[in-house]
């Protein structure tokens, strides 16, 4: 067995179960803010009762993220030590900003926010919330910054074989990590839209809190319908970003062999599930010089085709087609309910078994943003930082293939028990409703 592949399942398994609870963490710290600050503005206990409630699966869910997260970061020890030698100036400066700036914020604000209910006044409860709310973006800023140097390093030199920081100013705006972190935030927000929802229309459908539900329904349903059209708009410039600076990605997305000007975008496609014949198995339905405007908002635009692309430098192609066509698809169809849910957001209390479609797709958004993490990071291989390090020489040498076998199945079998307990603690909260809140903020 291949220590670097088991290396990357192990990590693959830990990002993967770890981004479970980040989007919700980002996305509802800001919905409860909303809420609270109804509440300090009004004075109505109802919005109160609203923070209260979704405040503690938001609590559950920090929780659980933070333990799910700890391994990521030894894991480039144990598992990466020559990436991390590598890209140590660069990558471990954006972690420890992250770490210090905003965690510590988060973490520490958060504290205050759980026990400070009728402890602290409301203005500075409020607070409190609003500075989880910020710290939980901006600390997913400096990790995508941080990611964004893996996809398109910029601001470094080589010195003795090791990349050095040159410009800490072309690492903060580097294009890439910012169109990845508007797309990851976007889908953060439209992911708590839908989970808002989707618990409202629960306990909507059994006639329990009518009034309170409606309240939420109606705000998840705003939240879903402008971050469903702010992720489409963030979805095209990261593919044009992607379209500029990974070439063998882009062409992997769509599965692109022929280099070409004006080139179609194939509404049926099926590539080869090896990369082996350089051609696809179905095209059909083809928009003419659609995947040319798609990659530069210009129809003449030239797209790489993945002949012109060393074999060597070529991503394994079908899974990242696959998953990025799938994550599009469930793109339209979470516009297309958010739109009927924000139109029907005043009478949804009266739409029966139609609540039903809100409490089914709750898992859709999760599976939509772990694909694009798929497309992301399969895309960039063969590289772990794109054109300068490659991931067969990015691992740790002294650790042996057993080794990383046994952590990781003691690994799936420790996240598995996490998961399960979290879920099961998150879908309880969710399905108890907010009666007798206080307890939980005593």
């Amino acid at each position: 067995m291949d220590p670097i592949i088991l290396s990357r399942l192990q990590f693959a398994v830990a990002t993967i179960v770890h981004f479970f609870y980040v989007p919700l963490t980002i996305g509802l710290g800001f919905f409860i803010a909303i809420m609270e600050t109804r509440y300090v503005k009004t004075g109505d206990e109802k919005f109160k009762k609203q923070a209260q409630f979704w405040g503690r699966i938001f609590l559950i869910n920090f929780v659980l993220g933070v333990v799910t997260g700890i391994a990521l970061e030894f894991q480039f020890g144990t598992n990466w030590a020559l990436y991390s030698k590598y890209v140590g100036d660069i990558f471990g400066s954006l972690l420890a900003i992250e770490a210090t700036l905003a965690f510590f914020l988060e973490s520490t604000f958060i504290g205050i926010w759980a026990f400070g209910w009728n402890r602290v006044p409301k203005k500075v409860h409020l607070a409190a919330i609003w500075l989880v709310a910020f710290a939980s973006t901006i600390s997913a800023l400096w990790i995508l910054l941080a990611n964004g140097f893996m996809q398109h390093p910029v601001g470094y030199e080589i010195v003795n074989n090791v990349t050095k920081l040159s410009s800490f100013s072309e690492v903060l705006t580097n294009p890439y990590g910012w169109m990845m972190y508007l797309h990851t935030v976007f889908g953060a927000f439209l992911l708590t839209g839908f989970v808002v929802m989707g618990v409202s229309a629960w306990h909507l459908f059994v006639g329990r809190d009518v009034e309170f539900f409606s309240t939420a329904f109606r705000l998840g349903s705003s939240f879903a319908l402008i971050f469903s059209i702010l992720l489409i708009l963030a979805g095209h410039q990261l593919g044009q970003v992607t379209a500029k600076y990974q070439k063998s990605k882009f062409a992997a997305m769509e599965a692109v062999w022929e280099t070409q000007t004006r080139a179609d975008m194939h509404l049926i496609k099926f590539p080869h599930f090896t990369n082996d014949e350089e051609n696809n198995v179905v095209e059909a339905l083809p928009l003419p010089g659609f995947l040319s405007f798609l990659a530069d908002n210009d129809f003449d635009y030239q797209v790489t085709g993945l002949k012109d692309i060393p074999k060597e430098d070529r991503p394994l192609i079908w899974p990242i087609f696959y998953s990025f066509r799938l994550m599009v698809g469930l793109g339209t169809l979470f516009f297309l309910v958010a739109v009927a849910a924000f139109f029907a957001r005043s009478m949804v209390s009266s739409l029966g078994w139609g609540l039903w479609v809100f409490i089914l797709i709750i898992p859709l958004p999760y599976l939509a943003l772990q694909l694009g993490w798929v497309v992301t990071e399969m895309g960039r291989q063969p590289w772990v930082v794109f054109g300068l390090l490659r991931t067969a020489e990015a691992g740790s040498p002294p650790v042996a293939w057993y080794q990383v076998l046994l952590t990781l199945l003691a690994m799936i079998g420790v996240y598995a028990a996490i998961t399960i307990t979290g879920f099961t603690l998150m879908i309880k909260s969710a399905i108890s409703g907010p009666q007798n809140q206080a307890e939980h903020y005593v």
